[in-house]
């Protein structure tokens, strides 16, 4: 059928290099690729976004220094109003006045608000922040009612104003470095302003009263803090004529004059009279916020300059590389159009048999090995190849093939490896039971001799670690799938001495405390592997709670079952650690796959399924704690056998 429909269709044109899929990749994707991502995709991003970060700036220095406007009308009814809360009856004309040019102010911010446009990202929020000016509204009759306080007053002035900065700086600067300098810059110099021009009204008021009251001097000295703070930021940022403007407007007669009056200001921290004229202090520092505004202003302008500059440059290239990019494209799609159908047939007849292979081939090999007796020899599979193809296609087919072959000799070297590995585990398992049960039984002989009570103590303790490393054998014979050695009670076992019998095989028994057990025996085939169970279950509880925390027992019928729990309140596990290890004790993860630290969680999960018991971990629960795990072993019916006294009742 394939040769059917190479017969239909024309034949390719012989471009160079079409014979390997290396020159067929070439030409489909370093020409237009390169060209297309490189030239045109680069360069219309780049241009892009400088036209829109030069667009989205002038329209941020716009309305930057339009809210400084407003800014600034602001800090001026600020301070004239604390000067007249401060005993200055000689500023009422001039708050009245103040209050008609804010008001104007506001008028005209509202309206560039309302037009939008770029840079007004942040139009929403100032739209926000104009609701504390609104609130000056109530502020301003209780001035003129004489009910306002002076702390209460300036704070209320200052949200506002704070607002205002805030929501005009809220949307970060972008594009060109010389752009986001410059808009930091301004941002850091309106901070530095609204710190002068707040300690302009805040020591009007003082020097209106005479003195500083209560903390009023603690107030003026984090007021100065900020104001050098910020301008230490705008010295970074600025760039030299910047900061000679700035210079320039510290360095006139007024600055020199109101930092004069701000040593004396200094000097009335003990709350003595200062003998400052209001009025000269207002008219020095209103001079120098007004200096310090017309530095703001050339700032912005240059930065709107500069950004005028950058969107009509990049409006020009733009249209270039747009232009461009369309003539790529067309290129690039009669190049993939020729190309596709060599390429994409014999990839398709190869993912077909990738597919194939993945699907049902391997995974029957796989099966085939793992059920396989040692020794027995495997099928060989077929070769398979595309034909009449390009070589790489070929070379291709040949690879997959060797994957296949590979992998099935992987998959038949794991399960050699897997059963040696299991069977080593249980010879050794077994050569360590047979010496450590020579070694207890010499032990016991040893401590039936000893009459000396420090010895047969270190005898015990000798019984005590042997029993532990039986017990360490007995785990390697669980995790290789043998059979315990028999180690059988004949009748029925209670469960508290299976309990102690566990105790017995840990480390640290002197930690764990039988909380409660009801009464129930346990039937004497079941005694030795649930004992091996509970001693794994009390270690790793030991091996994680404080050594001032005791492990707790409980024991409990449950209808036809008894319920155990091994209650520790250690450093806990989350929710995640948890579901992974009872995971482990249900069986649903293969020991291999695990590190080491949890071979515990195995060899509990394999017991556990060879009694038909289960076994959980839980967040410990009650008595205040919010840490631990407590351990759940809910043994069958089949293995538990209530006192009579319980079956007579139930009867």
């Amino acid at each position: 059928m394939m040769h059917n429909l190479r017969r239909l269709l024309p034949p390719l044109p012989a471009l160079p290099g079409w014979g390997s899929i290396r020159g067929r990749v070439a030409i489909v994707l370093a020409v237009p690729t390169c060209l297309l991502l490189v030239v045109t995709g680069l360069g219309v991003a780049d241009r892009a976004s400088d036209w829109s970060a030069a667009r989205e700036t002038a329209g941020r220095v716009e309305l930057a220094l339009k809210a400084q406007g407003l800014v600034r009308e602001l800090q001026r009814e600020r301070g004239l109003t604390n000067g007249l809360l401060g005993g200055a009856a000689e500023y009422r004309d001039d708050v009245e006045a103040q209050r008609a040019r804010t008001d104007t102010a506001r008028t005209g911010f509202d309206d560039l608000v309302r037009e939008g446009g770029p840079g007004m990202e942040a139009g929403d929020g100032l739209r926000d922040a104009l609701s504390p000016v609104s609130a000056l509204v109530a502020v301003r009759r209780q001035v003129d009612a004489g009910t306002a306080q002076r702390p209460s007053t300036l704070a209320a002035y200052t949200e506002a104003i704070d607002g205002l900065i805030g929501a005009s700086a809220a949307q970060p600067a972008r594009g060109e470095r010389t752009l986001v300098e410059g808009m930091d810059a301004l941002q850091a110099l309106t901070r530095a302003t609204e710190a002068i021009a707040l300690e302009r009204g805040f020591l009007n008021g003082v020097f209106a009263a005479g003195r500083f009251k209560g903390a009023e001097f603690l107030q003026f000295t984090e007021v100065r803090a900020d104001r050098l703070a910020f301008l230490r930021q705008y010295a970074e940022l600025a760039v030299p004529a910047q900061q000679s403007a700035l210079d320039a407007a510290f360095a006139s007669s007024n600055a020199r004059r109101a930092m004069g009056y701000e040593k004396q200001a200094e000097g009335g921290a003990d709350g003595s009279r200062l003998a400052v004229d209001p009025g000269r202090w207002w008219s020095s520092m209103t001079a120098l916020v007004d200096q310090l505004h017309h530095v703001q202003g050339q700032i912005g302008a240059q930065v709107r300059a500069r950004a005028d500059r950058m969107g009509d440059g990049a409006t020009g290239q733009l249209g270039g590389f747009i232009g461009l990019g369309v003539l790529i494209l067309a290129v690039a799609t009669a190049l993939a159009v020729l190309s596709a159908r060599s390429i994409t047939r014999p990839l398709v007849a190869l993912a077909d048999e990738a597919d194939m292979v993945a699907s049902a081939g391997l995974p029957a090999a796989v099966t085939r090995i793992q059920q396989a007796e040692a020794g027995e020899e495997l099928a060989p599979q077929p070769s398979r190849r595309v034909p009449d193809s390009a070589r790489e296609f070929t070379r291709l087919a040949y690879a997959l093939h060797n994957v296949e072959h590979t992998a099935i000799g992987l998959a038949t070297e794991q399960a050699v490896l897997r059963r040696n590995s299991s069977e080593s585990l249980a010879s050794l398992g077994r050569r360590n039971q047979a010496l450590i049960s020579r070694q207890l039984g010499l032990i016991t002989a040893l401590e039936r001799q000893e009459i000396d009570p420090d010895a047969l103590g270190e005898l015990f303790e000798l019984d005590h670690l042997a029993t532990r490393m039986r017990r360490n054998a007995e785990s390697l014979l669980v995790l290789a799938g043998e059979e315990l050695p028999p180690r059988t009670w004949s009748g029925l076992v209670t469960a508290a001495e299976v309990v102690q019998s566990a105790i017995a095989e840990v480390e640290q028994y002197q930690r764990v405390a039988v909380a409660d057990v009801q009464e129930a025996r346990i039937r004497g085939r079941a005694v030795a592997e649930l004992s091996h169970l509970l001693a794994e279950l009390i270690e790793n509880a030991l091996l994680f709670s404080p050594p001032s925390c005791p492990v707790e027992i409980y024991g409990w019928r449950d209808g036809g079952e008894y319920c155990m729990a091994v209650v520790d309140r250690g450093s806990g596990m989350t929710a995640e650690e948890l579901a992974r290890s009872n995971a482990r004790l249900a069986g649903r993860e293969s020991f291999l796959v695990a590190p080491t630290r949890y071979l515990g969680h195995y060899v509990v999960g394999t017991l556990a399924a060879r009694l038909g018991a289960q076994v959980e971990l839980r967040p410990t629960q009650g008595q205040g704690s919010a840490c631990g795990v407590t351990a759940y072993v809910a043994l069958p019916s089949a293995l538990v056998e209530v006192p009579q006294t319980q079956s007579a009742t139930a009867g």
